[in-house]
């Protein structure tokens, strides 16, 4: 994945941040949301888990403590309580949120809906990112190896330019920082993003660069690292499945451009892979596979089943199914030469790295199957999104990316959107409607879930 940037609002100031302290102005309570875990096979066996959801603290109002007052305003720092990272640590304090009236987070027993545009009194929010809470304060934290992770999803509202993005990332359970997981703190990914305002419980102030096309959002000089599995990244036309490798597995931080990825101009200068080795049906030729009226037809909800093959820190192969209208779907062979075989393993990627001629392999140079299968016996924590994207406008996933290739050339095509779409101002205007919905996730044994032809 290229980027996690966000257009943010809040109830007092149009951007959000995190703080390491807690405000007092708005009381944090979490939506609830049930999960399965299961046992034996088929997915007859599973009982029901009640979990909750938090927003990421990237989204929430940052203010002076015991003050109305914006630590940041817009896409910039106040000057005088964030002169630097330490004053700025000491001064400001982060605040509860409204999900509903505030985020358009909604939850209903066992169905998260994120929609991408909300109104509220006194801002607009675009976009969300949100973590599944063991309880108040805890994370919730998943093993993959050996276990298969089963979701439905509807993506029929979700246009070209959109990701409704649903992953795991090695942070730590309890967060970071005085306000904890309770205020979403401690994200990192593969991409180590340097929009994050606060890390490991201190300002990212010092040297921020706000960004040129982002009213809300930039870039500071410190980054969050850490290895991250894209269970499921897509809108409408086009998916992926995608393991970013790393060189450090859990948190970790990074400086300036030696973070590498998305937010820096060396993008494979820092410690992980911001490329990942992805399985998008449609880069691999596989055109009529995913999307309206395709096998898996996105214009109704299906279920998403993901395998992770292996024991102890072992992982051998990530395999993907899909059901709809009560058929199993298995992921297509591709088409692309070079390539065979319907499932991600180490020598899978060595071969579509060959195939697409890539003048890089970050994924393998950051140890590849290896390094994801020590981050997944660590533990991770489930992150459920929809973001738009300022950097590439979402090409990667939907479009043929980079631009300046032809469309033939093997992994360039990516989806079906002309290469013009995906420009946040257009779809946050034209598709302010726009939303996800994560429902009936279900996590077990290989076989536990649903029911294998």
């Amino acid at each position: 994945m290229l980027s996690r940037a966000f257009l943010l609002g809040s109830i007092f100031a149009t951007s959000l941040v995190s703080g390491q302290g807690v405000g007092s102005y708005q009381t944090e309570t979490h939506p609830k949301l049930t999960w399965q875990q299961c046992s034996g096979t088929g997915g007859s066996n599973c009982r029901t888990v009640n979990g909750e959801i938090v927003i990421d603290a990237n989204w929430r109002w940052l203010h002076v403590k015991g003050d109305y007052k914006n630590c940041y305003d817009g896409n910039t720092w106040d000057t005088t309580n964030c002169s630097d990272n330490d004053k700025c640590s000491s001064n400001c304090v982060v605040e509860g949120a409204d999900y509903s009236a505030t985020y358009g987070i909604t939850t209903s027993s066992s169905a998260l809906t994120l929609k991408f545009v909300t109104k509220g009194s006194y801002s607009t929010n675009i976009g969300s990112r949100t973590y599944l809470m063991k309880d108040t304060n805890t994370y919730q934290m998943f093993n993959l190896i050996g276990n298969e992770f089963t979701f439905d999803v509807d993506v029929s509202q979700l246009p070209c330019g959109l990701n409704g993005a649903l992953y795991f990332v090695v942070m730590d359970s309890k967060g970071q920082g005085t306000a904890g997981a309770k205020y979403g703190t401690g994200y990192c990914d593969g991409q180590c993003p340097r929009d994050l305002k606060f890390i490991n419980g201190k300002a990212n102030a010092a040297g921020w660069q706000p960004s040129s096309n982002d009213q809300n959002a930039g870039v500071g000089e410190r980054g969050a690292c850490c290895a991250e599995m894209d269970v499921w990244e897509a809108n409408s036309i086009s998916t992926a499945l995608t393991p970013h490798s790393c060189d450090t597995v859990s948190f970790s931080e990074c400086s300036g451009e030696n973070c590498g990825g998305t937010y820096s101009d060396t993008r494979y200068a820092g410690p992980c892979d911001p490329n990942g080795c992805d399985f998008n049906p449609y880069r691999l030729g596989v055109t009529d596979f995913y999307g309206k009226g395709k096998t898996v037809d996105t214009s109704k909800p299906f279920t998403v089943v993901t395998q992770f093959l292996g024991s102890g820190s072992n992982l051998s192969e990530i395999k993907r199914f899909y059901v709809q209208n009560g058929k199993v779907i298995e992921n297509p062979q591709p088409k692309t030469k070079g390539i065979t075989g319907n499932s991600i393993t180490q020598q899978w990627c060595d071969a579509e790295n060959k195939a697409n001629q890539e003048d890089v392999y970050p994924f393998k140079d950051h140890g590849g199957m290896r390094s994801m299968a020590q981050g997944m016996a660590k533990g991770m924590v489930l992150v459920m999104s929809l973001w738009d994207d300022h950097y590439a406008n979402m090409l990667w996933l939907d479009s043929t990316y980079p631009t300046d290739k032809d469309a033939s050339f093997p992994g360039a095509a990516r989806g079906d959107c002309p290469i013009t779409s995906g420009v946040p101002a257009d779809v946050e205007s034209q598709n302010a409607n726009a939303q996800v919905k994560y429902s009936n996730i279900k996590f077990g044994p290989i076989g536990s879930t649903f029911k294998q032809p």
